[in-house]
């Protein structure tokens, strides 16, 4: 990134500046406003990919909550207040749709929880969630951050029940990129994913399978990774 560019995008999002824009979800607790992402201050969604239960059946608690949050911004005007910018370089802000503010709105619904390691601005608007049973609360479910803990710090298991082929040297355990085929393929606890160069944990990723496309990631069985 260009210095100059990277000086504005501070000066931007530092704490306290307003910006606005118009507004896309990119999961439960992140969007577009204009051409900047931004990660909802203080409030914390399932993950695009997780699942939670209710009614004895899983159900992609991810996913609804990703649409929840598209309903409100998607097509809308959003006015934001830029309060930190996060370790993936996003600014971490407040926002409004239509005089509605979006991050209580969606601990509101039950999509989203109190992320209480940041604030505690909307642990009532949990409260209030989890008393009616609204959106995750119906049910039973992993902390979002406990998710992607767990996604991140357990170690590589194989699984012999489905196995596909692995594309390996004779004497190495995992591959290294190289060439064009930089697609990082890791099986883990919470299924196998892959990583794209500039991805967050890329450069700690193991390659277990290296790839050219992210066809040829998907084709044999892998999904891509979330960006937090």
């Amino acid at each position: 990134m260009p210095p100059m560019f990277l000086l504005l995008s501070m000066l931007l999002a530092a704490p306290g500046n307003t910006f606005s824009g118009v507004g896309h979800a990119k999961d439960g607790d992140s969007l577009m406003v204009g051409e900047r992402e931004v990660r909802l201050f203080g409030i914390d969604a399932p993950e695009w990919d997780q699942t939670c239960k209710r009614g004895g059946q899983d159900w992609a608690c991810g996913q609804d909550a990703a649409e929840e949050l598209s309903r409100l911004v998607t097509g809308q005007e959003i006015s934001c207040v830029a309060v930190d910018t996060d370790e993936h370089g996003r600014t971490v802000a407040q926002c409004t749709a239509h005089g509605v503010e979006v991050n209580r709105a969606m601990v509101v619904s039950g999509y989203a929880v109190a992320y209480r390691h940041y604030s505690t601005a909307y642990v009532s608007a949990e409260e209030g969630a989890k008393v009616n049973k609204r959106g995750i609360w119906a049910g039973t479910f992993e902390m979002p951050s406990q998710y992607r803990h767990e996604e991140f710090s357990q170690p590589v298991q194989s699984r012999p029940s489905r196995q596909r082929p692995v594309r390996m040297t004779a004497s190495h355990s995992s591959q290294q990129p190289s060439g064009g085929c930089v697609i990082k393929g890791n099986r883990g606890s919470h299924g196998w994913i892959y990583h794209l160069p500039g991805m967050p944990y890329y450069e700690q990723t193991r390659a277990e399978q290296v790839f050219c496309t992210e066809a040829e990631a998907q084709a044999a069985g892998y999904r891509r990774a979330k960006v937090r």
